[in-house]
């Protein structure tokens, strides 16, 4: 039996003291109790089998009668036995069942999302769960080689991870910028000298071994990534190597996947990842025995070895995990893989990256097998960052992880192939009213469990677009069409007839996707004009999420030079509200050229800047925004969302609704 304290609803970096202060349920995450006529609460990720019954469980401070068993057998569960669980909650009891420890932790996390407290009453939403795993790998990936990151913060994304049933950790532990892992065999590894980020900034083998078991206890397997042979830049510099294929480097390595090894059992760190992609210079080409040798070092030690798709080719490997991380990477025949391909956070922008994420077919299938073993998600922000916290602030990690938590347990049924990456389907379509669900659940996440983190993402389903277009500007992005002077249904220009097409639904819309997922448009360049109205309740100054360019967090200002003063973009676009233009940010590093890697992001994306705003008036306001595309520029897209701001975090703008067509 479990003791129901006080009830609070802490914020998650409070998430693993709560965990051992009760045991096996953390209470007071307010979602939304379900007594039979309110909300039902928001469960992410959705279980596999829920039935409401209305039959809350209440406590009033004293002791419930509250079980959790471990069972031989679940029969009700068809895979993934092994972190699967029943959970029946009556007014009478709570019965958490499982095969594993594993299987009751999963559990433990869907019953604090049933949980909620109210005048020191603790009440469970009555219902009977049947869950499992569609994917028996659920991860996430941090890239610490480039980007330095605290233990503390890492130990604050687990805890997000542990909460949403995520059983994977993959750490890039060495990039060119710095290899992390304290080494005492070869100590100049940790030398500043080698660094060119984050000098002497490195993880000692006591806080490895803390990291490793901070994930054990949240049931999450830690991979460490030695990445060779190349991004070996600070290993090089370190042992004072020219090539990688110079003797020396077989001994080097082997002694150091040896004492990674040694540090941790196979069972509680069973795979070893290699790395052995993007070998792009010459001196980082390795000797032809090298990578058979450090795999079969790293299988010598108990362990299982992964490495990247597109990678090295190494002959006489049939047992390898392939973690594929392109279009280009496809599994090698036999081999088990793990799906990373469309799920690179860095170049997802907030808004039309979550849609990315809930419908992408994590390995292209239902589910997993012997062979799809699931996916991982993964956050390379390549480029150099002012503090630890931008990466969370300036990439969607945590909107992020929360969509991939549905996706990778869940599952997606449906084969729709690319067809939604880079848009919203019609409200017509089945599949617009689930994600439209699942939006619904996000936001309420978003408010919950989130205070005080960055969770750049508000609904967006309701946002209806005309667009016209697009018009040859031959090549002069700033060029003015007819468009700007008065709106008609249709235009002459060059001959040729153009007439508003839509409704295009999202508030980031893809015009034409740079990935070249399907969008809206065939044209690579031209400009096109995006018509919306907004209805306000009332006369007011609003904020807006308003941006051109989703600056993605790798290669520089990819798509540069960053726009001047004065400018919203590069190609020159433009902003109308009610027929005034509306002023771009002052920027605070304008003019900043391509290639920065090395010049922090501070301002650039709408979605970590301070909104702009707008002057919304009582009824319909009218919003025509002009979108070239051409020259360097990389993505051609825009986002327009109206948010509620405060304290760092957007919410919904209460009362306003969209139409491309004023009612």
């Amino acid at each position: 039996m479990v003791y129901f304290g006080c009830m609070k609803r802490p914020k998650f970096c409070s998430f693993g003291n709560c965990l051992r202060a009760v045991g096996f349920i953390l209470l007071g995450f307010g979602a939304g109790c379900h007594s039979g006529e309110g909300p039902v609460p928001a469960l992410i990720p959705m279980p596999q089998s829920v039935e409401w019954t209305g039959d809350d469980f209440v406590s009033g401070g004293n002791e419930g009668r509250v079980y959790r068993r471990i069972r031989e057998d679940l029969p009700d569960v068809p895979y993934n036995q092994g972190e699967g669980y029943i959970l029946n909650v009556t007014r009478d009891s709570v019965v958490l069942q499982a095969t594993t420890a594993a299987g009751l932790f999963r559990g433990e996390q869907t019953l604090r999302q049933l949980t909620s407290g109210n005048n020191g009453k603790t009440t469970i939403a009555g219902c009977r769960i049947t869950d499992w795993p569609a994917f028996a790998v659920r991860g996430f990936m941090q890239d610490v080689g480039r980007n330095y990151m605290s233990l503390p913060f890492l130990k604050e994304q687990i805890d997000v991870l542990a909460f949403y049933k995520f059983n994977l950790f993959h750490l890039h532990l060495t990039d060119n910028p710095g290899w992390r892992l304290e080494s005492k065999i070869y100590p100049q590894l940790k030398d500043s000298a080698s660094m060119s980020r984050w000098p002497g900034k490195f993880y000692s083998q006591e806080e490895f071994l803390e990291l490793v078991k901070y994930c054990r206890e949240r049931h999450i397997t830690l991979v460490p990534e030695l990445d060779v042979p190349g991004h070996c830049e600070a290993f090089r510099k370190a042992l004072g190597i020219e090539t990688m294929q110079d003797p020396r480097v077989k001994v080097m390595l082997s002694d150091l996947i040896d004492e990674l090894c040694n540090l941790v059992p196979p069972e509680e760190m069973p795979w070893i990842h290699l790395g052995t992609d993007e070998v792009w210079h010459d001196y980082e080409r390795p000797a032809p025995d090298l990578l058979p040798h450090l795999m079969a070092r790293v299988r010598e030690n108990g362990r299982e070895v992964v490495v990247w798709r597109p990678g090295q080719h190494v002959g006489n490997d049939s047992t390898s995990i392939t973690q594929l991380w392109s279009s280009n990477g496809h599994p090698k025949s036999g081999h088990r893989y793990l799906d990373s391909r469309l799920n690179y956070l860095n170049h997802l922008d907030p808004l039309a990256g979550i849609c990315q994420l809930y419908f992408d077919r994590l390995c292209g299938a239902p589910r997993g097998d012997s062979l799809r073993l699931g996916g991982i998600l993964c956050c390379w922000n390549d480029n150099n960052v002012g503090k630890e916290q931008d990466i969370v602030i300036q990439n969607p990690v945590y909107p992020g992880i929360v969509t991939y938590s549905e996706t990778s347990w869940k599952g997606q049924p449906a084969d729709f192939g690319e067809n939604y990456l880079a848009r919203l389907p019609a409200p017509e379509d089945s599949l617009y009213g689930q994600f439209r669900e699942f939006e619904e659940r996000l936001t309420r996440h978003r408010d919950l469990y989130f205070s005080g983190k960055p969770f750049p993402y508000v609904k967006q389903t309701e946002i209806a677009w005309k667009i016209i277009g697009p018009f040859d500007h031959g090549g002069e992005v700033s060029r003015k069409f007819t468009v700007e002077d008065s709106l008609v249904d249709r235009y002459i220009v060059g001959g040729k007839e153009y007439v508003w097409t839509g409704p295009y639904y999202g508030g980031t819309i893809h015009v034409r996707h740079f990935f070249g997922f399907p969008s809206w448009f065939d044209q690579t360049e031209g400009t096109v004009y995006a018509l919306t109205n907004i209805w306000s309740p009332r006369d007011q100054k609003a904020d807006c999420w308003i941006g051109f360019h989703d600056w993605s967090r790798s290669a520089g200002r990819r798509g540069g030079p960053f726009p001047a003063q004065g400018e919203w973009h590069n190609t020159s676009p433009k902003v109308w509200v009610n027929g005034e233009p509306v002023s771009p940010p002052v920027w605070k590093k304008p003019g900043v050229p391509a290639a920065s890697d090395e010049i922090p992001f501070e301002d650039e994306n709408y979605s970590f800047r301070e909104p702009s705003e707008i002057s919304l008036k009582n009824g319909w306001n009218q919003v025509l925004l002009k979108v070239p595309q051409g020259g360097k520029s990389w993505k051609w897209m825009f986002t327009f969302v109206p948010v509620d701001f405060h304290e760092g975090q957007a919410r919904e703008l209460p009362g306003i609704r969209f139409s491309p067509v004023p009612e």
